[in-house]
């Protein structure tokens, strides 16, 4: 598997949906945790995190990770194999996170990378 999400991101990202859809912020319809990397910040690349509702079949992967279901785009994957999303919730440190193996170095605040 290309990308690994922990238990404990999972079923917060499954609070968030149920949370999302019981106030009204989300349809119904099936969400997704889509996974990226982007231009920008201080060392060239970032990871972000979304919800998304949609799936681009030509460009999308999807993977199914302890009943999230996971779109990476293909160019992203490129960058993000081995990737772990974690989820934190201690008193210094609160929010997901990204570990990315293939990073060769990162910004002093940790919040890009260079390849």
């Amino acid at each position: 598997m290309p990308i690994v999400l922990t238990e404990k991101a999972a079923n917060k990202v499954k609070e968030i949906i149920a949370e999302g859809q019981a106030n009204g912020s989300f349809s119904n319809e099936k969400m997704y945790l889509r996974l990226r990397v982007v231009g920008g910040g201080c060392s060239g690349f970032q990871h972000k995190l979304d919800l998304d509702q949609e799936v681009k079949e030509k460009i999308d992967e999807v993977f199914e990770l302890h009943g999230v279901p996971v779109v990476v785009d293909k160019k992203s994957l490129l960058y993000l194999g081995d990737a772990q999303v974690d989820y934190h919730d201690e008193l210094h440190r609160s929010g997901f996170s990204v570990t990315n193996p293939n990073a060769k170095s990162t910004c002093g605040c940790g919040s890009s990378f260079s390849m």
